[in-house]
């Protein structure tokens, strides 16, 4: 079957691989469309700290199901969203159902090879069906499923005035998620797409430069209910804390390599709560199928780039560079 393989840095091409065998619980999937996550951007460009070489990437997925193997609640042509998420089921975190920080996790395309390929097994616990959802709609899931989750991590009530700090895919999931809830959300960004496709989307939008700004120190006034960064910058993440109002909360959405700094007097001041969010639940997969079946992500407007399994090799390498107006590249097999 055909496959994107990144053998190294820089190094992207299509091969034949030979078709995953299938074992006793697992299930074979067709898959029908992947997002191209800023993950796989990093494992082109040599970003990533803890890859593998050679990697076929890819773990923003849907699929159809070609071989259910007995599987209970699933049959053959069932559409599914993939969760790339491979817990142990063991450890404490697993036992308290947070599966989604266990201590071994394994995630596809990235601690081992992913679903950019016509086809995949996995776990039956890792299909959830489709219905009422569009394929392609279906593999925009995972990364919405990411703010979702954030959001509910904060406990993020009506009325709110929350701040996303970054506006790429995983900044505007974490926005719409937070609307969804109820609260007001200003996303701020450096780049100017970025803040135009805010706005576009209804968001209030602020850049770095605006920052001291009178509109924006009306809008902060004496701090934000949340903020959620989704930079993985550290800078950002650092000041993230001058945004937050006393008693209000800190929510890391992305994740960097280094050491966050931050002065103690301010967080003991402000009395905050600090949160990391890492991946996501099923809790808020199903969140996430049930908002865009109702209407409330305008996922025809996310999807802003296409390709075919065919063309990534000359599509993903430029995206990853020209990324002005890219919010989500869709990837049809």
């Amino acid at each position: 079957m055909r496959a994107i393989s990144c053998a190294a840095p820089g190094e992207l091409a299509l091969i034949e691989i030979e078709k995953p065998k299938l074992q006793a619980g697992w299930v074979r999937v067709g898959i029908r469309h992947i997002g191209i996550c800023g993950t796989d951007y990093h494992i082109f460009e040599g970003k990533h700290p803890f890859l593998q070489y050679p990697r076929i990437m890819g773990h923003e997925l849907s699929g159809v199901v070609l071989d259910s193997n007995g599987a209970e609640d699933l049959a053959d042509g069932d559409p599914v969203v993939i969760n790339p998420y491979l817990p142990c089921y063991q450890c404490p975190a697993c036992r308290e159902g947070k599966t989604n920080c266990c201590e071994t996790l394994t995630v596809l395309g990235v601690h081992g090879d992913g679903g950019m390929a016509e086809e995949i097994v996995l776990p039956a616990a890792n299909l959830y069906r489709a219905e009422g959802l569009s394929l392609r709609d279906a593999a925009m899931v995972e990364f919405l499923a990411i703010g979702a989750h954030a959001v509910r991590r904060t406990e993020i009530k009506p009325g709110w005035r929350v701040l996303v700090v970054g506006g790429g895919p995983i900044g505007l999931g974490t926005a719409f998620f937070a609307r969804i809830a109820g609260a007001d959300v200003t996303i701020m960004d450096a780049a100017p797409d970025k803040l135009e496709a805010a706005r576009g989307f209804g968001f209030g939008a602020v850049g770095l430069d605006e920052r001291e700004g009178e509109a924006f120190r009306g809008k902060m006034g004496s701090g934000f209910d949340a903020v959620l960064d989704a930079t993985g910058a550290i800078p950002a993440m650092n000041q993230a804390v001058g945004y937050c109002r006393n008693g209000g909360a800190l929510t890391l959405v992305g994740v960097v390599k280094g050491t966050l700094s931050w002065e103690d007097p301010e967080i003991h001041r402000r009395e905050l709560t600090i949160r990391a969010s890492r991946n996501a639940t099923r809790e808020d997969f199903d969140h996430v199928m049930d908002s865009i079946r109702n209407g409330d992500v305008p996922t025809d407007r996310l999807a802003t780039h296409a390709t075919s399994l065919d063309d990534v090799p000359a599509n993903l390498p430029r995206w990853a560079h020209e990324r002005s107006g890219l919010i989500k590249a869709i990837i049809t097999v």
